[in-house]
């Protein structure tokens, strides 16, 4: 029986800058943490505008336990970015971005 396949995360905003790096710090001599859009989504909604988990999680189309995985996994990529000065790139995932009235404009 194979798995079953993910729904695609829902995800309204879309970041102009998708890499950060420590000042000082040589590129060629940095390690990378790959934050995905789902994970920069979970960290919007609820540590930037300040939602709750319940609300995040309805507004990415997720159930609770899976908005607060995302939600872990982020925080632990940021973490050890600061703490042990890496680079973050934000890169894809499995999400779509979604329009103003909740359609859907592809993958991501």
């Amino acid at each position: 029986m194979s798995p079953r396949p993910r729904i695609p995360r829902r995800i309204r905003f879309s970041p102009d800058v998708t890499f950060y790096k420590p000042a000082g710090v040589g590129l060629r001599m940095l390690e990378e943490v790959a934050l995905t859009m789902e994970e920069l989504e979970a960290i919007r909604l609820k540590d930037y505008e300040g939602h709750n988990q319940t609300e995040s999680a309805k507004k990415m189309g997720i159930s609770q336990p899976t908005f607060q995985r995302i939600y872990d996994s982020a925080r632990k990529k940021i973490a050890d970015a600061i703490v042990n000065g890496k680079a973050i790139r934000i890169t894809g995932g499995n999400c779509r971005m979604m329009g103003r009235r909740g359609f859907g404009r592809g993958r991501m």
